[in-house]
Parts: structure tokens; C-alpha cells; sequence
């Protein structure tokens, strides 16, 4: 999970990092008065979501594939315990 968070960050910052490198240079605008960070912050949001969706689906299946596991442990433990409870 911890992996898949930072992988997430990184394209955040690097998304960040590039629209904000746009802006300074003049191809993107800029927000309006004092906005120009949230502009950017935003706009980085907006971007990183569907980079992060391609480009982490491997990383996503597998942590999915994981949480699956330990529910499926969790619950066959549970039914253990109620079949000796029942037994008793």
C-alpha cells in the first residue's frame, strides 16, 4: 500500500512539477491574481488521476489481488470459529 501511495505521490509531484514549469513559461495561463499556486495545484489533480489509473494499474491489480487474500483468510478463520463454537 505504502508503495503504491508513493508511486502516486511521485506522479503528483512530477505532474505538478511540469505544469508548473508550463505556466512559469508562459504556454499554460495563469490563475487569476494570487491563484497561480492553486491554479497549478489543481490543475496537477486533475492531470495525475488518469496518469496514475494507466499507469498504475499493474501496481493496483496487485494490491487488489492482496486485500482479496487476507479478506478471504479473515473470513475462512471466521467460519472456522464458528464451526468449532457450533461443535462445542
Amino acid at each position: 500500500m505504502l508503495r503504491y501511495s508513493l508511486l502516486r505521490l511521485g506522479i503528483f509531484a512530477g505532474s505538478f512539477l511540469a505544469l508548473w514549469g508550463l505556466v512559469y513559461l508562459g504556454v499554460l495561463p495563469r490563475g487569476l491574481g494570487d491563484s497561480n499556486l492553486l491554479w497549478v495545484l489543481l490543475l496537477s489533480v486533475v492531470v495525475s488521476a488518469p496518469l496514475s489509473y494507466v499507469l498504475l494499474r499493474k501496481e493496483r491489480d496487485q494490491l487488489s489481488e492482496r486485500i482479496v487474500e487476507k479478506v478471504d483468510r479473515a473470513k475462512g478463520r471466521l467460519e472456522a470459529n464458528r464451526s468449532a463454537e457450533d461443535a462445542a
